[in-house]
């Protein structure tokens, strides 16, 4: 299963981390006993072939039609880029905000006005980010309709704001997954992953780390 070998290829190569006395605080504010650094990936070119062609499988087993593969800044651009050329498509990425000089544009690569768009990321946590790209693409007259993602922590609100966007998410693996893949993760080490994805806002200011 696709699911077990990209987990299996973050843990090989060290992206995925746990921490539950100094918890990673998220972009978002969320506090975290757990992480996955997809930076890493490109540093290991077989874990990044496991991810590149897991990605490329993925879009072949859902029939998803695009065009145009696009990445979001930063982290999301080696992945996309690697897969448009894998793929042998154009391949365009979305700043996080348009740059003050120059040409301003906040996507970069060539005119996506009509065209089908896939929004490739590394790692989903509250999809705002993702979201924020979503737009940025759709105001330069792109159609998205899907965003697919190494990783997605799985937060329901993540899930709705895709839905409410009209975005169909997809992700190569998931936090189940990670947790149990080859045992790299001991029980009690799964017990506080669960209970922090149970209620990641709250999680840290009940364990007093806030």
């Amino acid at each position: 299963m696709i699911e077990q070998q990209v987990a299996r290829a973050l843990l090989e190569i060290g992206a995925v981390g746990f921490n539950d006395r100094e918890p990673v605080r998220f972009k978002s504010g969320i506090l975290s006993p757990v992480y996955v650094d997809n930076r890493r990936v490109p540093f290991y070119p077989r874990a990044w072939r496991v991810v590149i062609r897991g990605l490329a499988g993925l879009i072949a087993a859902r029939r998803l039609d695009f065009e145009v593969i696009a990445g979001i800044e930063t982290a999301g651009i080696p992945h996309s880029a690697a897969l448009a050329y894998f793929m042998e498509m154009p391949s365009v990425f979305v700043r996080k905000q348009a740059k003050e000089h120059g040409l301003k544009n906040r996507v970069e690569g060539g005119s996506v006005v009509g065209l089908r768009t896939l929004l490739i990321e590394d790692m989903i946590t509250t999809g705002s980010s993702s979201l924020s790209g979503v737009q940025a693409l759709r105001d330069e007259g792109a159609v998205v309709t899907d965003c697919l993602a190494i990783v997605s922590y799985g937060f329901r609100e993540a899930e709705d704001a895709f839905a409410a966007a009209n975005v169909r998410l997809h992700t190569l693996t998931n936090f189940d997954s990670i947790l149990y893949v080859d045992s790299y993760f001991d029980e009690r080490e799964r017990a506080v992953v669960r209970e922090w994805m149970a209620d990641p806002h709250h999680w840290a200011e009940k364990k007093g780390l806030e």
